[in-house]
């Protein structure tokens, strides 16, 4: 039975919680070449719970890439299954100890907290899905623990993320300090670009200034596909008609909030849904 982090004597209230992106975090302990990392990480997020006054913890964990994905891009990242078969055995070996240890990490914080994981499913889909229904679970704020830039599609008000790389916390306030588009308007942006961590391809010849530059002009991914085909002598413009049924794909393959509980499945939010209603 999962214990709440209130029950361990600390007094932060448990309706504010942390989401750790699982293998996220891991990997901090894989570039150092540790295989011995299961007590040190679950410090590691004993100590962020509490820097962040979170009563809450919440385990977000990848089990393999999405079904959901792959069913709409077979070769949705594809370019990383070609990397790890590249691998000389030496380092295929000590990957498998990481994930061996990541598996016994695992298993113990699944004794103390809420540890969300199915295969087939991402852990971007899981927080995605927490955040969609914080009223529902009762949640006042959520921290999210990732250096994935891929959770900032869920920033809002009630939602912050922290980089334990760079150290930075990217909130819906200070948003617009290191930004040139609103929140709302980072999904159509990705749709533009793609990307190439996921094997998701991008409009030709569209970058983050293009993308930005149609995301002001036209609206979002939606009305721009809906103002298709543009006259343009400009070929990035001439890519984008070409490509412009992209758009709608890339938006089913990255738009985390909306796509979320259906990449998840109706069984697996039913076992989120209960789980969290208990624990928090």
């Amino acid at each position: 039975m999962a214990k709440n982090f209130m029950d361990m004597g600390a007094e932060s209230p448990r309706e504010r919680v942390i989401v750790i992106d699982a293998l996220n975090l891991g990997f901090r302990w894989k570039h150092q070449g540790r295989t011995d990392f299961a007590e040190d990480y679950m410090r590691t997020v004993e100590s962020l719970a509490t820097s962040y006054n979170c009563g809450s913890i919440v385990i977000a964990a990848d089990w393999g890439s999405s079904t959901f994905r792959q069913g709409i891009l077979p070769e949705y990242k594809g370019n990383r299954k070609e990397k790890y078969e590249k691998q000389t055995p030496a380092e295929a070996e000590a990957f498998q100890k990481f994930i061996e240890e990541m598996e016994r990490t695992l298993a113990l914080m699944d004794k103390r907290w809420c540890v969300l994981r199915f295969k087939g499913v991402e852990a971007d889909d899981i927080a995605a899905y927490v955040v969609q229904n914080r009223e529902q679970y009762g949640i006042d704020h959520i921290w999210l623990m990732s250096t994935d830039r891929d959770w900032d599609l869920l920033i809002n008000p009630n939602v912050s993320r922290f980089s334990y790389i760079n150290r930075k916390e990217t909130t819906f306030e200070n948003w617009k300090d290191t930004h040139n588009y609103s929140v709302e308007e980072y999904i159509t942006i990705k749709c533009l670009m793609g990307d190439t961590g996921d094997n998701v391809p991008g409009i030709p010849q569209i970058g983050p200034k293009r993308a930005e530059g149609l995301v002001k002009e036209f609206g979002n991914a939606f009305d721009i596909y809906d103002a298709a085909p543009f006259s343009s002598r400009y070929k990035y413009i001439q890519s984008l008609n070409e490509n412009i049924e992209l758009l709608l794909t890339n938006m089913e393959l990255m738009d985390l909030l909306a796509y979320c509980e259906e990449a998840i499945g109706s069984e697996n939010t039913v076992t989120i849904d209960n789980s969290l209603s208990t624990y928090i």
